[in-house]
């Protein structure tokens, strides 16, 4: 459950705002009493650079942190049953860079299909810890005789280490510390921060998961949340959509905490101290207070959250007993390493930027009939918001062109490159977040029918053969990946 991992990135986050309003540093090192602390093998001891990568667990537990059955009352409020559960359905790992230009959290889909370690081989990773910790039960227990309650905690420690290995094998990342929660937890932290604000584009009711809410934006408080994280049914990409969701409460959360708004509040630091420390995990060896130090020099706004590639969403496993996700770990690799050395340099903007955006009013300053529109096809096509379509009233062009607030818009900048490199003019007049593609005679660009397949608005070869469509279906090309939401100020994202 992946929004429960969010709370320990505004959990610990929240210490920066802390300082920032006057409380002492003595309230900010309380919140580590009464944390339960684990050991764990696989980790490491974070990179030269001074970057540290965190891996963040949600799990789908009926205890919390300290192994306490929930009660009857807090299992009816989060709609969680009393089933007993080792699922990890939330996993996240998140860079903190030394220079403190920005954060990224990276999304696991739960049922991606990974290699394990040991004699598991490959399996969806939500279910690597509750495997690894049965097999180590049965083998302390049924073979060596231990008493089951001295042989649980090293179980759940084998568990630990083989989904931080896990991990880190399919990342290609070294998993410096490691973060826990369960069910509770996310709403216990959510409610002390006041709730959380969300957007959906519509509106929804799932009895399952208890999510029942109307389209819009709105405040949620900590339940409420938790079942618009833990909603799989009645998605249209299913756990992808799930994730986005999760993505979306984290990066709200974040913004919270780093725009100091709801920590100046000694109550509501107590509330959150009361929140971590009954249902957050962190490994030995992690100082809140360095950690409180680099989060301090983090920009509001820098904090990406992105997801993994994936092949397939509806995919099976190689026996064909399982639904799966299924992904290419030499692509996730690639993937995370170019976020990574992106997101060092500071390039958030430009990394959250997707044409949805951007609003694209198309002129026509030729003689060729139905150019803008064909224009303002392929643009839609591309994911750009339709504008206005018809004939430029004002002064003509010698050269097509695109007009923007300013030349460096990443909106203009994007319309650019789909449509021949235009040049991008500066033109004050124009909104933020929309731009004007003016097309002269000399425009031969995709829809104007020179190079260009109409039909569909892709680029042809130099042969005059499109591309092939079958190398789009290919099981080894990834799906489009989610857009990157970020813990900005412009209000929460609407999601599905």
């Amino acid at each position: 459950m992946p929004a429960r991992l969010t709370r320990i990135v505004a959990v610990v986050a929240a210490a920066v705002i802390v300082i920032g309003t006057g409380v002492a540093w003595g309230k900010i090192r309380s919140f580590e009493n009464g944390i339960n602390h684990i050991s764990a093998a696989a980790l490491g001891g974070g990179g030269e650079d001074g970057a540290i990568d965190i891996l963040l667990v949600g799990m789908d537990s009926r205890t919390d942190a300290h192994g306490n059955p929930l009660s009857a009352d807090e299992l009816a409020t989060l709609r969680a049953g009393d089933d007993v559960s080792t699922n990890t359905d939330t996993i996240i790992l998140v860079r903190i860079p030394n220079n403190g230009r920005s954060a990224t959290a990276i999304s696991i889909p739960r049922d991606s299909y990974v290699a394990a370690p040991g004699d598991l081989g490959k399996t969806k990773i939500n279910g690597v810890f509750g495997q690894v910790k049965l097999e180590k039960m049965k083998e302390l227990v049924e073979q060596q005789g231990e008493d089951p309650a001295v042989a649980e905690p090293k179980a759940t420690e084998a568990a630990r280490e083989a989904l931080i290995k896990t991990v880190a094998n399919l990342t290609g990342v070294t998993v410096d510390h490691y973060a826990e929660i369960g069910l509770l937890g996310f709403a216990l932290i959510t409610d002390a921060l006041g709730g959380v604000d969300v957007c959906l584009k519509d509106a929804v009711y799932e009895p399952l998961s208890g999510a029942d809410f109307p389209a819009g934006p709105q405040k949620l408080d900590g339940p409420q949340a938790l079942s618009f994280v833990r909603q799989r049914h009645d998605l249209p990409r299913g756990d992808l959509d799930r994730v986005t969701r999760q993505q979306a409460v984290m990066a709200a959360l974040a913004h919270q905490v780093i725009s100091g708004k709801t920590l100046s509040s000694p109550a509501t630091l107590n509330r959150l101290q009361v929140a971590v420390q009954r249902s957050v995990v962190l490994s030995d060896g992690w100082d809140i207070m360095d950690f409180v130090t680099q989060m301090q020099k983090l920009a509001g706004g820098n904090v990406a959250f992105a997801t993994i590639p994936v092949l397939q969403e509806d995919g099976w496993s190689d026996d064909g007993m399982q639904s799966v996700v299924r992904v290419d770990p030499s692509q996730v690799q690639d993937f995370v390493s170019g976020l990574l050395q992106n997101q060092d340099q500071g390039k958030t903007e430009e990394l959250a930027y997707s044409p949805g955006k951007t609003t694209v009013d198309v002129v026509n300053d030729s003689d060729i009939n139905g150019l803008a529109a064909s224009v303002s096809e392929v643009l839609t096509g591309k994911g750009f918001v339709p504008g206005t379509v018809g004939n430029n009233d004002a002064e003509r062009v010698a050269s097509s062109q695109i007009r923007a607030a300013k030349t460096d818009d990443l909106g203009a900048q994007a319309v650019s490159k789909e449509l021949g490199n235009l040049p991008v003019v500066e033109d004050p007049s124009m909104a933020p977040g929309s731009v004007q593609v003016v097309l002269a005679a000399d425009y031969t660009g995709p829809g104007s029918g020179l190079g260009t397949d109409l039909s569909t608005g892709d680029a042809t070869v130099d042969s005059g053969d499109t591309v092939d469509a079958a190398a789009a279906e290919s099981t080894d090309t990834p799906l489009p990946t989610p857009p990157i939401i970020t813990a900005g100020s412009d209000g929460p994202e609407c999601v599905s």
